[in-house]
């Protein structure tokens, strides 16, 4: 947990002080109250750090909201608060939702969580799998995601687009840029 490591300092609490300040508790506590919609279950939704990570560290939560919206994905929900089994539920967690759809640039690292290393990797994570709740029927947040627009053209249609002049459909009336300088010029 958090409190088995030695307080960082220089370069590396700069750099957490960083990770620390993208965190947005108006984010953190959309994500809780969606969690809550979903799971029926009656926890504090407070955006607050301290809140947010007391009420995901075990990974529990987690593993029963994915549970709902994609129905035995979590075989076992450890109860146990061993350090090893939270992080186990927390895997658990982060395997299913990359099966779910959330792209692994916007998941986070079991230490992010269970050290508290970087709640806004969470909170990324939380809102990524939010968007994908009509998927599974279930509310959503966030901006709903684009769908696919495939297009497909005729072999006719595409030969007719190789007859037009490009220059964005104009014309350039026989000038070039062959006299323009960018910048001052180089003395010699």
């Amino acid at each position: 947990m958090a409190n088995n490591r030695a307080t960082k300092s220089g370069f590396a609490a700069e750099a957490q002080r960083k990770i620390n300040s993208k965190y947005s508790e108006e984010l953190a506590q959309e994500s809780l109250e969606w969690v809550r919609a979903i799971t029926n279950e009656d926890f504090n939704t407070s955006g607050d750090v301290d809140n947010f990570y007391e009420t995901l560290k075990d990974g529990q939560l987690l593993c029963r909201l994915v549970n709902i919206m994609k129905p035995g994905s979590v075989k076992k929900i450890n109860q146990s608060t061993m350090a090893f089994k939270c992080m186990e539920n927390i895997n658990a967690f982060l395997e299913i939702a990359r099966q779910m759809g959330v792209p692994a640039q916007e998941t986070f690292q079991t230490v992010d969580l269970w050290e508290r290393q970087n709640l806004n990797s969470v909170v990324i994570c939380l809102q990524s799998l939010g968007r994908k709740g009509s998927q599974f029927g279930q509310p959503s947040i966030g901006p709903k995601e684009a769908e696919k627009n495939v297009r497909n053209f005729t072999e006719e249609q595409l030969k007719a687009g190789q007859g037009v002049i490009s220059l964005q459909y104009g014309s350039n009336k026989g000038a070039t840029q062959s006299g323009i300088n960018f910048g001052n010029t180089r003395h010699m």
